[in-house]
C-alpha cells in the first residue's frame, strides 16, 4: 500500500520578498507529486503539505535552505492517499488572521510547554486553560477543562478575550491549537494586553498526540485537520470524516476548498 507523508509547517519570519516566492514555490511542490495548502505573508510561512515521503522531504529541505526559514517547524501524519487535489499557494496579510497590528510573535511570545509537561500544567487548578480553536474543532476533541471561547474564527478572539467570559490578566493561561501557529499569536498579543503569565503547547496538538501514549493522554477525541481526511485520532490516523458533529457540518462538505487559517 502506497503511504503518503503530510506535513503541517509554519515559521514566523520577515519574509519580505514573500510574493515573489509563490510561484517558485508552487511549481517546486508540483514536481514532486506535492500537493496542499501554503499561505505566504511578510511574517512567515503557514501550511500543509501531502505526498510521497521523498518529494514532502525535498520540499522541508527546499524551504529551510532559506536561512529565514531555517527553524521550520513541522509535524508528521501518515496516510495511504494524498490528502489534497491540487497544490495551492496564497499570498496574505497574515499567516494566520488575527487581525490586530503590530502583533510579532518573533518579539515577544509566550511560555513554550514541551508535550512532556503538559499534564501537569494543566492539570493545576490555578490554570485556565483555553482552546484557541474555532468552536468547530472544538467540537471533534479537546483537552479535559478545557475552555471553548465559542468562535467562529480566529480573529473572534482578541473579543473574546476582553468579554466578561474571557480570562483576566491575574490569571495563569494555558493555551493549545492544531499546530502551535495560533497561540504563538495569541500569546504575543495577550502579553501586550495585560497578561503577564502565559503558556502555550509547543507543536501544539499534534505534536502532544505524536509525543504522550494514549494511555497518559488528556485529549478526549480527535483532532480536527484542514484536508480531506477532516480529522486524526490518537494515533495520527485519518477517520476520513467517519463521525461529524453537528457544529461542524457547516463547514465540512464535498466542495469544501480548505485553508490552513
Amino acid at each position: 500500500m502506497t503511504q503518503y507523508l503530510v506535513a503541517a509547517l509554519y515559521k514566523f519570519s520577515l519574509l519580505e520578498d514573500f510574493e515573489a516566492m509563490r510561484d517558485p514555490l508552487k511549481a517546486y511542490c508540483e514536481a514532486r507529486n506535492v500537493r496542499g495548502s501554503v499561505l505566504l505573508a511578510k511574517e512567515g510561512i503557514n501550511g500543509t503539505i501531502c505526498g510521497p515521503e521523498a518529494g514532502v522531504r525535498e520540499v522541508l529541505a527546499h524551504l529551510r535552505a532559506d536561512p529565514r526559514l531555517a527553524a521550520l517547524e513541522h509535524k508528521e501524519s501518515w496516510t495511504d492517499r494524498h490528502v489534497y487535489k491540487r497544490m495551492k499557494v496564497r499570498l496574505k496579510q497574515e499567516i494566520v488572521r488575527l487581525a490586530v497590528d503590530g502583533i510579532d510573535p518573533n518579539e515577544t511570545v509566550g511560555t513554550y510547554v514541551d508535550p512532556k509537561d503538559w499534564n501537569a500544567l494543566i492539570s493545576d487548578p490555578d490554570v485556565v486553560v483555553i482552546d484557541t480553536r474555532n468552536d468547530y474543532e472544538y467540537a471533534f476533541g479537546t483537552f479535559e477543562g478545557a475552555v471553548n471561547p465559542r468562535t467562529q474564527s480566529f480573529r473572534d478572539f482578541p473579543d473574546w478575550v476582553k468579554s466578561e467570559d474571557g480570562p483576566t490578566g491575574r490569571q495563569k493561561v494555558a493555551m493549545f491549537c492544531t499546530g502551535g501557529i495560533r497561540c504563538e499569536k495569541a500569546t504575543a498579543w495577550m502579553l501586550k494586553n495585560g497578561f503577564d503569565e502565559v503558556y502555550h503547547l509547543q507543536g501544539g496538538i499534534l505534536n502532544y498526540l505524536e509525543k504522550v501514549p494514549e494511555q497518559d493522554s488528556l485529549w478526549k477525541g480527535e483532532c480536527f485537520v484542514f484536508d480531506d481526511r477532516v480529522s486524526v485520532d490518537h494515533d495520527l490516523k485519518p477517520r476520513w470524516g467517519a463521525w461529524i458533529p453537528e457544529e461542524a457540518r457547516h463547514v465540512i462538505n464535498e466542495d469544501t476548498e480548505y485553508d490552513t487559517e
